[in-house]
Formats: structure tokens, C-alpha cells, sequence
């Protein structure tokens, strides 16, 4: 992929690179039914990793759980630069 992406503060991101996500917009929220929105919107300020950059510059991300019935439930998102913020990787100790 040559799409160059780069986060908040202009750090470039790609494929494997951890993100802490900021913001999700209103527009994308509004186009989800509310159970999707609600899930969507619990990824704001979680830290996931990118699994995909689009030919558009969105960087992927998803995130599972297990819902109240047991079963697992996950949501990907993809993100513009205003929307995500690299996070360094932990130095080994």
C-alpha cells in the first residue's frame, strides 16, 4: 500500500503500529444502529493495534469482548489522522 498515513501529531502509522483512539465522529455514529454505536463508541481512549490501511488512509482497528450472553462480539473502525494518536511500544524491562 502507498498510501502514506500519519496520526494527531503527524507520527506515521501502519499495519501492526498500536494506536490510542480519540475521537469517533458523530457522522459515523449516526450512520449505526444504537447497538453498534454503542460499541463503537466504547472504543474511544482504548489503545488497539491497526490491522488495516485502506486505499482512503483509514487505519483499522477492532476491538472484542464477550457480551452478556457468553458470546464474543467485536467492531473495527477505521480511522482518519484527527482520530488516533501512536502509542510507543513498552520498553522491555
Amino acid at each position: 500500500m502507498d498510501t502514506e498515513v500519519r496520526d494527531i501529531n503527524g507520527v506515521e502509522v501502519r499495519v501492526g503500529t498500536r494506536v490510542r483512539v480519540l475521537t469517533i465522529s458523530d457522522a459515523t455514529l449516526a450512520q449505526l444502529p444504537k447497538a453498534e454505536a454503542d460499541a463503537a463508541r466504547s472504543m474511544q481512549g482504548d489503545v488497539l493495534e491497526v490491522y488495516e490501511i485502506d486505499e482512503w488512509g483509514g487505519a483499522w482497528v477492532e476491538k472484542s469482548w464477550r457480551a452478556k450472553d457468553g458470546s464474543s462480539v467485536s467492531h473495527s473502525l477505521g480511522l482518519g489522522p484527527e482520530q488516533m494518536e501512536v502509542v510507543p511500544e513498552p520498553a522491555d524491562g
